[in-house]
């Protein structure tokens, strides 16, 4: 599949907010870290999100001067890793700074290149992140640790709601069968319990290469006959299969859930990840009557 090329102009591209005397400089490479270390680390840091266009595919990603200069300044860089944000690595490694510390949600969480890099969709991702992140914190600036810690405290409650959300839509609906022109929205699909059909073709339409005839051949005779309670897609990739196999899910009454890769403007993570559950949960539940 072509996906857009993200490239960032060589000025202006990506600006770092202003750091008031003793603000600990973090740059994230996806705005749900970014977002997740501002709420930790309040007033007392100053965040820079690089991935932070919802309208736009991620996958590809063109890293300019401007990126390069912020994550050197940056105190603390937090990063997906398993390949799906590679660049940032390679820049680290090209200006290396013995006080810089990197928080790599895949080496916390286990996971590695050639896995579904989707780890944010993972109930379990964003606590262990987060808790890393008020530890550094707390190790940069001890005299702030209580206010890092608290924090912690209040993002913690928010991501018990997603995982009270997650148990409440396991109970009801696990087993029901779902399929997806992508695996973005694949760990969270497992915490529910879904049974995720065509998981071949959708590894292909990630790694940018054609599905063959075969996996093509099943998703659409799935949707045609309705074989899925839910056809999820990955709203931020516009191309002519996504379109036809939208067109075959609207057709045959299919539900359709759209995902994002990237965290919505004016939303936190929680709610983000609330907003999907629910739009998940009411498709599970078919029409009212």
């Amino acid at each position: 599949m072509k996906r857009v090329l993200l490239a960032l102009l060589l000025t202006g591209a990506l600006t770092a907010p202003a750091l008031a005397a003793g603000q600990i400089p973090i740059v994230a490479a996806e705005n749900f870290y970014g977002g997740v270390a501002a709420a930790i680390g309040g007033s007392h840091v100053a965040v820079t999100s690089i991935l932070s266009n919802p309208d736009q595919d991620p996958h590809l990603f063109e890293a300019s001067p401007s990126v390069a200069r912020n994550l050197a300044a940056a105190r603390l860089v937090i990063y997906n890793g398993a390949n799906y944000d590679p660049w940032v690595a390679k820049l680290l490694a090209a200006n290396s700074a013995p006080e810089r510390t990197a928080i790599v949600a895949a080496d916390l969480t286990g996971r590695k290149a050639g896995e579904n890099p989707h780890l944010w969709y993972d109930p379990a991702t964003m606590p262990a992140v987060a808790a890393a992140i008020a530890a550094q914190l707390g190790t940069i600036d001890p005299v702030d640790k209580a206010d890092f810690d608290a924090n912690l405290a209040a993002l913690d409650a928010s991501l018990k709601q997603v995982a009270d959300k997650v148990a409440a839509i396991r109970a009801k609906y696990a087993g029901a069968e779902v399929t997806a022109t992508e695996p973005v929205f694949g760990y969270m699909a497992a915490a529910l319990g879904l049974k995720m059909r065509n998981e071949s073709f959708q590894l292909a339409v990630m790694n940018d290469t054609e599905p063959s005839a075969r996996d093509t051949a099943a998703i659409e005779s799935d949707l045609k006959n309705a074989r899925v309670k839910v056809f999820f897609y990955n709203s931020q990739v516009t191309d002519p299969l996504t379109d036809r196999l939208l067109k075959l899910a609207n057709d045959a009454h299919v539900p359709v859930v759209g995902v994002t890769e990237t965290e919505p403007s004016g939303k936190s993570f929680a709610t983000w990840m609330l907003d999907q559950l629910d739009a998940t949960e009411k498709v599970l539940a078919g029409p009212s009557t």
